[in-house]
């Protein structure tokens, strides 16, 4: 799974562009599953178990990453962005990019400090004032490589580090693409589909597709969550923990999770000694929001891997934390079939 998932972060592909990561994912389970894509791009595997489920179950992870995407040239040959999903500017001025197809490097500027105002330096600021420099001398160079809708990626590292960190780009959630691929690799229980999704960073859209075409009577979401525990954060604040194991959600701003599907995740991770926490907060959502409405409606849990610094160029993971997940989500499956 830790091969998988570094291999996956490695590549880019943000909302609409999950091309590459849609091949590596084919590669790695065309010989272990039937498998087919939709128009939009989702990837939808079955495979085969020792046994066929009561339910129809679906086990979804989404493909895609937040980017940037470029919204002009200016004169001087730098690039004005957005965000494609949840960014807070703060966390990428001054981080190496790479720019358009050929993955052209460079730095995201912001206006010198000392021409900013009293006001300005009290407030956070907004992608709006923000530019991509690749080295352009003017617009006309600029142009002759980059145009409006090419995507601006992080630069970043997979790095392991400490007592079993990771820190890396896209780890939400090509985490939960590694687990699903080491689940098709591995010999199932009970038949289950299992979805690798589009565009959730930019409104669940893959999910919602998906979801309509496999008609699954039970889903678990697989993802990364934001874990806030660090110095002086405390109590719901936090969210959750690193190092505390998977995350298993109540309630978010998306989705109420299914009742039964929640207290069976932690009566199996007491029966089966896996390290198990709740989400602390109230807050953020992921497919389940999609996937638990989708035809006559989806019994739907969310099992989530706590990440410090979310949708940032550094998100980091406790590789424990990561196994809690695989281990859960085998054995919430089996229970799933027959519930």
């Amino acid at each position: 799974m830790f091969n998988n998932l570094k291999e996956l972060c490695l590549l880019n592909g943000t909302s609409g562009n999950e091309k590459d990561v849609r091949e590596y994912i084919i590669n790695q389970i065309k010989d272990y599953a039937e498998y087919h894509v939709d128009a939009l791009g989702n990837v939808t595997a079955f495979k085969k178990g020792k046994k066929t489920p009561e339910n129809k179950i679906m086990i979804d992870a989404h493909m895609d990453e937040v980017a940037l995407i470029v919204t002009s040239v200016q004169s001087d040959g730098t690039l004005t962005v957005e965000a494609v999903g949840g960014i807070e500017p703060s966390v990428v001025i001054g981080r190496h990019v790479t720019v358009g197809s050929q993955a052209l490097p460079g730095v995201v500027g912001s206006l010198a400090v000392h021409r900013l105002s009293k006001n300005q330096r009290e407030k956070t600021p907004e992608m709006s004032s923000l530019y991509v420099d690749f080295g352009a001398k003017d617009a006309e160079d600029a142009e002759k490589y980059v145009s409006p809708g090419n995507i601006v990626y992080f630069s970043s590292e997979y790095i392991e580090f400490g007592n079993d960190m990771i820190k890396s780009k896209a780890i939400d959630d090509r985490f939960g693409c590694a687990l699903l691929i080491e689940l098709i690799k591995s010999e199932l229980e009970y038949d289950a589909y299992f979805t690798f999704t589009v565009q959730e960073e930019i409104g669940l859209r893959g999910a919602k597709t998906a979801a309509f075409a496999v008609n699954p009577d039970i889903a678990i979401a697989v993802e990364a969550t934001t874990a806030a525990d660090i110095e002086g954060v405390s109590g719901s604040k936090k969210v959750c923990s690193l190092g505390d194991g998977a995350v298993v959600s109540y309630m978010d701003r998306s989705t109420m999770y299914d009742k039964e599907l929640y207290n069976c995740a932690f009566e199996i991770a007491k029966e089966k000694n896996i390290r198990c926490q709740t989400k602390s907060l109230i807050a953020g959502g992921n497919n389940s929001g999609a996937i638990h409405i989708a035809g006559n409606g989806v019994r739907t849990i969310a099992v989530s891997a706590p990440c410090r610094y979310l949708h940032s160029p550094s998100c980091v993971v406790n590789k424990n934390d990561l196994i809690s997940c695989l281990e859960i989500v085998k054995e919430l499956m089996k229970k799933a079939a027959v519930l």
